[in-house]
Parts: C-alpha cells; structure tokens; sequence
C-alpha cells in the first residue's frame, strides 16, 4: 500500500476539517429551518444581500482553464451543480474537480441513495476519499486482510476510504442518505 506523502495527509486533514465544518453547518440550518422561535418567526430575517458584477460571477463548477486548478475561491450554488441519475433511482451532483494550487487532484461530488436501493458493487480505488454523511445510515462494506468488514456510518460520522482499498457504501436507512465525496490524490479527476 502506498504511504501518503506529507503535504497529500495535511490536504486530506484539511478538507476533513472542512467536511466536518460543512456538515454542522447544514444540520444547523435544517434544524433551525425545522422549528423556527417565535423570535424567528415574528420578524423575516435580514440577511445583507450582496450583488456581483457579471464578471465577477462564480462559474459553472469545472475544472478552471488556469493552469488546470480549481481556480479562486467561490462559493458554488447548488442550482449550478450538473446532476447526474444514476440507475438505482440515486443521483449524484459534481462539486468541483481539478487540481490545487499545491499540486493535489480533487474530486468533490454529493451523492444521494434511496432508502432500499441497489448498492453499487465493491470497487478498488486508486485515490483517498472521505464520505462526508449529511443525512441517512451509510453501511461501508470495506476489505480488510482479505475480508469484507462492515460498519455503519450515520449524519455527522466521516468514512475515510485508503488509496488500493475494495469497498461499497449502502443505504441501510429509511430515508435517503445523503452524502459528500471528496476524492484525493492518484485518478482523482
């Protein structure tokens, strides 16, 4: 198995603290959006609205043409986000794919399972992933020494997929689960 260099384990601590950011930030929001106070409730929130000149507007989320990096930083609307159906009734939505500014290959996508669907099969990957649960129960089906080991990943928990490793995520819940995929390093495109 290959040993992640140095700076490929601080990225992946970084985008596994920003995952970890995002999801308290989203539970936060759907709780605060589920039952608001009578505070919240009496008077519209005032949120400043910013406009943007047309060219200073965040683009589609594709690979930049400087360089093949990600580009600047922005804020990616998920309207803006292609989706993609995928045959067990899923979908999957493209983040961002590239190259850092440091060298590394990204690939962030969110995906969503139906409660009851078709896993995909086990497969071998030949890029680190962390799968970020928003929503659901996730069962990783992972091979360890030869053998398929499983585990249950619920909202908040963090799947860390090793570069060479056989695995399958399934949707063990009874709601869709709903996930993020942040692919590091090797074919990561």
């Amino acid at each position: 198995m290959e040993v992640p260099s140095r700076r490929t384990a601080f990225v992946a601590l970084l985008v596994l603290a920003a995952c970890v950011e995002l999801l308290a930030a989203l539970r936060a929001q759907v709780h605060a959006s589920e039952s608001p106070s009578p505070a919240q409730s009496a008077q519209p929130a005032q949120t400043p609205v910013r406009t943007m000149p047309a060219y200073d507007r965040p683009q589609p989320p594709v690979a930049a043409a400087s360089g093949g990096t990600l580009g600047v930083a922005r804020v990616i609307p998920y309207d803006q986000m292609p989706a993609h159906a995928l045959g067990n009734g899923g979908e999957s939505r493209a983040i961002a794919n590239g190259t850092l500014a440091t060298g590394e290959s990204v690939n962030l996508h969110q995906s969503m399972q139906p409660a009851g669907a078709a896993p995909p099969a086990p497969h071998v990957i030949q890029h680190s992933e962390f799968i970020c649960v928003r929503e659901g129960q996730l069962e990783f089906q992972h091979e360890v020494a030869g053998k398929m080991v499983s585990e249950i990943a619920g909202p908040g928990s963090v799947i860390y997929v090793a570069f060479g490793t056989r695995h399958a995520v399934k949707n063990v819940g009874t709601v869709p689960a709903r996930y993020f995929v942040i692919a590091i390093g090797g074919d990561a495109k």
